[in-house]
């Protein structure tokens, strides 16, 4: 049987016993989310046997995924890149399912993956990482954390729609927080988002009676984009500092 070492420079992975999906997230293999979805597809074992979500990791277990053995991390440096992702790429680990999916397109000769979504049909700035711990405050919605996109529609916007679109909007049986929204064009405007439901701007459009003809993501919280479609690169020391600071007093959890 393959064993692999997922590396970075993890601390609590060492504070045993900590919950399965915590103990993915962290060696580096996944986010919590899919974490949480291989155990459910019964993906993951844990000495042989196949765990509840929930299940927490003791020191000494023997934790596989589809048959490999998942082994503590080595200290080794974490890998942080921002990528500009065309329109047509998939934000999902998953190559099987997905030919065009953004591990296969960066070719990056380690493993990572994505920090959240950008539909298929978006493009912009998106996070790759091996490092759980931070995907899991910038994706946590009560942390705050900003998002900007620049967005056009399919016909003339105005005062209204903006207003509307500002002041929370009807969707997925909730109502979105409040976000800034300017206007830049007869059909193109900015928003800035700290939530992250699913298809949400998009969603928030076609409530109002609008179809967003292209979406982009121009920043995530301190870093902007500054890239060609299709090219990534590492985060610099001086966006890392940045960041971190941004994320220090971030929930890693749902509690």
């Amino acid at each position: 049987m393959k064993s692999v070492n997922y590396c970075g420079y993890i601390k609590d992975i060492y504070k045993m016993p900590i919950r399965i999906n915590k103990y993915l997230s962290e060696v580096g293999y996944c986010s919590r989310r899919a974490a949480d979805k291989l155990i459910e597809e019964g993906k993951v074992t844990i000495n042989g046997k196949i765990p509840e979500v929930g299940t927490k990791v003791q020191e000494g277990d023997q934790v596989e995924v589809k048959g490999q053995r998942i082994e503590k991390p080595t200290k080794q440096k974490n890998i942080y890149l921002a990528f500009n992702k065309p329109v047509g790429i998939v934000c999902t680990t998953n190559r099987r399912v997905e030919p065009d999916n953004v591990i296969d397109f960066i070719k990056y000769p380690k493993r990572i993956f994505p920090v959240g979504r950008l539909d298929k049909h978006s493009e912009g700035l998106i996070f790759l990482t091996n490092d759980g711990d931070i995907v899991n405050k910038i994706l946590r919605a009560r942390n705050n954390h900003e998002k900007e996109y620049i967005v056009s529609v399919n016909r003339p916007i105005n005062r209204d729609f903006i207003e509307r679109m500002s002041n929370g909007v009807e969707i997925l049986g909730t109502i979105t927080t409040n976000c800034f929204v300017e206007q830049l064009g007869p059909k193109e405007f900015r928003i800035i988002l700290t939530q992250g439901l699913n298809r949400q701007i998009r969603r928030m459009c076609n409530s109002l009676g609008y179809r967003v003809r292209s979406l982009k993501r121009v920043r995530i919280m301190n870093i902007n984009l500054d890239l060609p479609i299709g090219k990534y690169r590492e985060l610099t020391k001086e966006e890392l500092s940045e960041l971190n600071g941004l994320l220090k007093n971030s929930s890693k959890t749902n509690k």
